[in-house]
């Protein structure tokens, strides 16, 4: 036990000159910095003026256009979040694989999976999950729901598990790499998924359905934490299940991750 804490105290100070070390560099790079934070502003801005006008005039039976406002915003919050992190999985194959970076991170003595998540951030994507932050407490004054602190602590704890679920996913797509080299991965197909994720599931297919709540769970990252937000029907339910998924995918992934450093073999570069 003593080990474990030791250990974790050790990665959270590391993390913390991880991240001030970073910032540090990004901001120095002031326009470069601006102009991306700008970008991802103005992207999120567009998606979500794009959700707002269709809905208006699409009508989704059983779900009043409010709603599906507010479950796009809440979706924002755990994929700006996965965001932040999302280039260092992205990118693996390429930069650390095919590179030969990777043999760079096994030389240090600190986790491999610690030094890859957090060696780079995209610190502009936290204005994504600021931006479904406001969304959601916009559209909840709106449609005048009543929140207590448990609704409020609900809503972190979503948040924070619906990012787990989405790197976990795409880090146990990252592990490909350690198989199969390939510079761009097998993650573009699962990146169109996301969206899907972000609206009811009673739209789609009962396939559809099953795919993106067992097989790949993104409906579990935002749907179901949102339809619980909105004690929407019997799809509230399924959100009881959104930390046990959330550490299931977890644990798989960094059981993937370690199976696949055992079979890691040098570039020799």
């Amino acid at each position: 036990m003593n080990r474990l804490l030791k250990s974790l105290r050790l990665h959270a100070g590391l993390f913390g000159e991880y991240f001030v070390q970073f910032l540090k560099v990004r901001v120095s790079y002031r326009g470069d910095f601006l102009v991306s934070l700008a970008t991802s502003t103005a992207a999120t801005v567009f998606a979500f003026m794009f959700v707002y006008v269709l809905f208006r005039k699409v009508d989704l039976s059983g779900w009043s256009f409010g709603e599906i406002v507010f479950l796009y915003g809440f979706s924002l919050i755990p994929f700006g979040l996965f965001n932040v992190l999302s280039l260092n999985l992205y990118e693996f194959g390429n930069t650390y694989i095919m590179e030969g970076k990777f043999d760079r991170v096994l030389l240090r003595p600190v986790n491999s999976l610690f030094q890859v998540l957090f060696e780079n951030f995209r610190i502009e994507s936290f204005f994504e999950a600021f931006t479904g932050l406001g969304i959601v407490v916009w559209m909840a004054a709106v449609m005048h729901l009543h929140w207590g602190v448990t609704d409020i602590v609900l809503l972190i704890l979503f948040g924070f598990c619906g990012s787990i679920i989405y790197v976990s996913v795409f880090l146990a797509l990252s592990t490909f790499s350690f198989w199969f080299e390939d510079r761009v991965g097998v993650h573009p197909p699962f990146w169109n998924l996301l969206a899907f994720g972000r609206y009811p599931m009673s739209i789609y297919s009962g396939y559809i359905q099953f795919i993106l709540s067992w097989i790949v769970p993104f409906a579990f990252a935002t749907f179901y934490p949102g339809a619980r937000l909105l004690a929407h029907g019997e799809w509230r339910r399924f959100a009881l299940y959104v930390p046990f998924v959330a550490a299931t995918c977890a644990v798989l992934a960094c059981l993937l991750w370690s199976r696949g450093v055992r079979h890691y073999s040098s570039t020799g570069s």
